[in-house]
C-alpha cells in the first residue's frame, strides 16, 4: 500500500494514557480525510508489531533500548525507513514530536508536515529525568526550533503553549489552536466497588502532576471519616511506589483506592459518580512555561463533574473559578483542602457547577469541535492535486 497520509508519534498506542485517547482522535480525523494512512507508535511485546485495519496500517516501534535518548533516535531513523516507500504519494505526515518530526521534514521532501506540540521535550526532559544534563536538553531545543521552522503548521491545544512554540520563532499564521477535547458520555452504571463517597484523581503520577500535593490535602480532610480517594493511574501498580508509601507516611493509605491502567470506558464511570474530581497540578516549568491542556479537567467536565484545580494560565482556558469548580493556587495542600471540603458541604452549588462544565463541554470542546478544527489545517496545508508527485 502506498499513502496519502501519515501520523508519527514517539507514545505506545493503544494505553491507557490521555495521549492514546488524543492520538485516536487525531489519527481518525487524518485518515478520514486521506481515505487511510499509515500510523507510526511504540509498541511493546503485548502488541503486534504491525496490523492492517483497511486502508489503515499501524507500524510499531519496539526496539529495548533502555537509554531514552538512543530510543529516540533509533525511532527517528526507523521513521525515516517507514516514510520512504510512501514519499512518492505521501500529501501531509502529522508528528507529534521532534523525533517523529525529524525524517519528516527532510529537505527533500514534497508532503506537506503538521506538528502538533502537546510538549516541548527540553522543558519536559527537565522534570521527567532531573539529571538530565543541560547541554543534553539545549540540544533537544535546537533538534525542536528545527523542526518547527520547517513544519508548515504547528497545531498546539492551548494558547500558553502556543506561546512557547512562537517564543521559539514559528511565526504566529502557522500556529493553530486546537483544544483537546471529550466526548459527552451516557449515562453510566456505578462501578460495583465504588465507595459510597469518593474525589477522584485521573491521570499519570509524574511529580508534576502533584499527587503529593493532593495526599497532603486529603490528610486535612481527616475529620470526614466517610470519603474515600479513588485514584485512576493511567500507569503500572510498580509507578506508584513512591507514593503509596507517602500515603503511609501521611495515614490516609488506608482511605486510598487505586486503580491503574482501566480501560477508558471504566475511567468515565469512576469520573461520572465522583463527588469531586481533583487535578492538583504543580508550579513547575513544565506546567507554567509550556503549558498543558490537562484532558483530565475536560473530561470531569463532561462528566457533569466539579472540578478543583490548579490556577494555572492553561486551566484558566478550560474551566472559570466558582464556574465550573474552583481554582486554587498550585502546590498549596491547605487551600486545595479547603475548596474541596466546600465543594462537599454545598452539594447542590457543586452539582450546578458540574452541569455548567458538562454544557461548557457540549458547546466548545468535544472531540467533535476539535476535529473540525484539524480538519481546517489539513485543507489550508494540503497541496492542490496537480502538485503531488506522480
Amino acid at each position: 500500500m502506498r499513502h496519502r497520509a501519515a501520523y508519527v508519534a514517539f507514545d505506545r498506542f493503544p494505553s491507557s494514557k490521555g495521549s492514546a485517547v488524543h492520538i485516536a482522535q487525531m489519527a481518525d480525523e487524518l485518515f478520514a480525510r486521506f481515505g487511510g494512512g499509515l500510523l507510526g507508535v511504540l509498541g511493546d511485546a503485548e502488541l503486534p508489531r504491525y496490523q492492517r485495519e483497511g486502508t489503515r496500517e499501524i507500524a510499531r516501534f519496539d526496539a529495548r533500548i533502555p537509554n531514552l535518548i538512543d530510543r529516540a533516535e533509533a525511532f527517528s531513523a526507523w521513521v525515516a525507513a517507514h516514510l520512504e516507500p510512501h514519499l512518492g504519494t505521501l500529501e501531509v505526515c502529522h508528528v507529534r514530536d521532534p523525533w517523529s518530526a525529524l525524517p519528516a521534514v527532510t529537505a527533500r521532501r514534497r508532503h506537506r508536515v503538521v506538528y502538533e506540540v502537546n510538549g516541548l521535550p527540553s522543558i519536559e526532559l527537565g522534570h521527567t529525568w532531573p539529571r538530565a544534563a543541560p547541554r543534553t536538553l539545549a540540544k533537544i531545543r535546537e533538534l525542536e526550533r528545527h523542526c518547527l521552522e520547517r513544519s508548515d503548521a504547528v497545531v498546539v491545544p492551548s494558547q500558553v503553549i502556543g506561546e512557547a512554540v512562537a517564543a521559539l520563532g514559528v511565526p504566529d499564521g502557522r500556529i493553530s489552536l486546537v483544544p483537546n477535547g471529550a466526548d459527552l458520555p451516557e449515562p453510566t452504571a456505578r462501578p460495583g466497588d465504588a465507595p459510597a463517597r469518593y474525589i477522584v484523581y485521573v491521570g499519570a503520577l509524574q511529580p508534576w502532576q502533584g499527587l503529593d500535593v493532593l495526599m497532603r490535602a486529603f490528610a486535612r480532610l481527616a475529620d470526614l471519616d466517610d470519603l474515600r480517594l479513588v485514584i485512576c493511574a493511567s500507569v503500572p501498580r510498580r509507578r506508584a511506589g513512591p507514593l503509596r508509601r507517602l500515603a503511609e507516611r501521611l495515614g490516609v493509605a488506608g482511605r486510598i483506592d487505586w486503580r491503574f491502567t482501566l480501560p477508558h470506558r471504566e475511567v468515565a464511570a469512576w469520573l461520572a459518580h465522583a463527588e469531586v474530581s481533583v487535578a492538583p497540578l504543580t508550579g513547575c516549568a513544565r506546567n507554567l512555561d509550556q503549558g498543558c491542556a490537562p484532558l483530565k479537567v475536560i473530561e470531569s467536565m463532561a462528566a457533569g463533574v466539579p472540578v478543583v484545580a490548579s490556577d494555572l494560565p492553561a486551566v484558566r482556558e478550560l474551566m472559570a473559578d466558582g464556574e465550573h469548580g474552583r481554582l486554587v493556587p498550585a502546590d498549596r495542600p491547605a487551600e486545595l483542602a479547603r475548596a474541596v471540603r466546600i465543594l462537599l458541604e454545598y452539594p447542590d452549588e457543586a452539582a450546578a457547577m458540574g452541569r455548567r462544565g458538562r454544557e461548557r463541554v457540549e458547546e466548545g470542546l468535544t472531540w467533535a469541535h476539535s476535529r473540525a478544527r484539524l480538519a481546517e489545517v489539513y485543507r489550508a496545508v494540503a497541496r492542490p492535486p496537480h502538485d503531488r508527485i506522480r
